[in-house]
C-alpha cells in the first residue's frame, strides 16, 4: 500500500490517576480537518425507526467531532431498507454529496428469508458506489434473530449507537483518504 495515503489520527494518551485518586479526564482525539467542504446524505429506513434512529443520532454526534457539521448532513427517510439503494443512487448522481450513509434494520418477518433482502441491499449499495464513485456506507443490519420484545429493542438500540459511531469513523476516514488520493492524482504523484 502506498504509504503516502496513510495519515494516522492523533490519539490521546491513556487515562492516568492524579495523586489524590481522581482520574484525569482523557482528551478527545484530534481528528484531521478536511481541505474541501464535505456533504453527506444519510438515508434511513423507517421500519423499526425507534431502533434505527439511534444510528443516525450517534452518527451525527461522531461526524461533528470529525469536522463535518450537522448542517453538512442531509437526512432522508425511506419506508424500508429495500428502498435505500435507489435513493442512494439518485443522490449520488446529483454529485452534491461526497458520501452517502445508509441505515436500516432487516428482520425475519417469517414470510420471506430476510437475508435475501439484506444481501440485495448491500450488493446494490456496493454497485452504487462503484458506478458513481461516491462512497456509500452501510449500517443496514440483519440480525440472526430479532423478536419484537422490549429486551431486543433495547439491545439493538444500543447496538445501533455503536454502529452509528463506527459508520461515522469509516465515512470520515474514507473521505480523508479520497481527498488525499484525488489531490495526489491531480498533482501527478499517483496516476
Amino acid at each position: 500500500m502506498n504509504q503516502m495515503l496513510l495519515e494516522p489520527e492523533v490519539q490521546s494518551p491513556p487515562q492516568t490517576t492524579e495523586a489524590n485518586g481522581t482520574p484525569d479526564v482523557p482528551e478527545r482525539p484530534v481528528h484531521p480537518r478536511f481541505v474541501k467542504p464535505q456533504r453527506i446524505a444519510f438515508v434511513q429506513a423507517s421500519w423499526h425507526r425507534d431502533v434505527v434512529e439511534e444510528c443516525r443520532i450517534a452518527f451525527l454526534e461522531e461526524i461533528e467531532a470529525r469536522h463535518i457539521s450537522r448542517a453538512q448532513v442531509d437526512l432522508f427517510e425511506v419506508p424500508g431498507s429495500f428502498e435505500i439503494p435507489l435513493h442512494a443512487q439518485l443522490l449520488a448522481k446529483t454529485r452534491r454529496y461526497t458520501a452517502i450513509v445508509a441505515a436500516g434494520l432487516v428482520v425475519d418477518g417469517g414470510i420471506y428469508r430476510h437475508e435475501f433482502v439484506a444481501d440485495t441491499v448491500i450488493k446494490a449499495l456496493m454497485d452504487v458506489q462503484l458506478k458513481t464513485e461516491v462512497p456509500v456506507f452501510s449500517a443496514v443490519l440483519t440480525p440472526q434473530q430479532f423478536h419484537d420484545s422490549a429486551v431486543h429493542h433495547e439491545f439493538f438500540r444500543k447496538h445501533f449507537v455503536i454502529k452509528g459511531i463506527e459508520v461515522a469513523q469509516a465515512c470520515a476516514s474514507t473521505l480523508h483518504s479520497l481527498e488525499r488520493l484525488r489531490g495526489q492524482v491531480a498533482a501527478g504523484i499517483v496516476g
